[in-house]
């Protein structure tokens, strides 16, 4: 089967995501030493490195510790689904969306299998405001590949919405 063109560039993104996950995880493991630190203030209190060994998925969801496996075969189960579609896709959108999901799935599959967990580090959690009386704040502590996998859900959604436009206008095209 010949591999078109395009799927290359999710390939090539979801590559990209997985050398700059573990570069930054080396990084944080290795010349910052945060494992023993715990904490680093940055930018405090908007910004902070602080070390977490997330058993769970992105954002430290399902953290029980209990699916280590479970969630690495579900993870390179839905890379392997994702690079298929790659084969299919002919949108640069959906491309670039597939390349951030896969890679960011496959970085921490590579934290969880290696350690156990995955290693989160980027810290936002400091600010907050008030809504009336109600406190809003961004309480989770994330790595790179949380974030490409998070932008590529919402690049996706916005490929879905602008493909389903564009159906809608070529079909109106066709009866006129």
């Amino acid at each position: 089967m010949k591999i078109p063109r395009i799927a290359y560039a999710a390939y090539g993104f979801a590559l990209f995501v997985i050398i700059l996950d573990q570069l930054t995880k080396a990084w944080i493991m290795g010349g910052l030493d945060l494992r023993e630190l715990g904490h680093i203030q940055v930018l405090s209190p908007l910004f902070n490195l602080t070390w977490v060994e997330n058993r769970g998925v992105s954002f430290g969801l399902f953290g029980d510790g209990s699916g280590r496996w479970a969630l690495s075969a579900f993870s390179i189960a839905v890379a392997g689904v994702l690079g298929w579609w790659a084969l299919k896709a002919d949108r640069r959108l959906l491309i670039t969306a597939i390349g951030l999901v896969m890679g960011g799935a496959l970085g921490n599959v590579i934290d969880r299998i290696r350690f156990g967990y995955v290693v989160d580090f980027l810290d936002f959690s400091g600010p907050h405001f008030f809504l009336g009386s109600m406190k809003i704040n961004f309480p989770w502590i994330f790595n790179v590949a949380d974030s490409a996998i998070c932008i590529g859900v919402v690049l996706l959604i916005l490929d879905s919405v602008k493909a389903e436009q564009e159906a809608k206008v070529g079909l109106a095209a066709e009866k006129s």
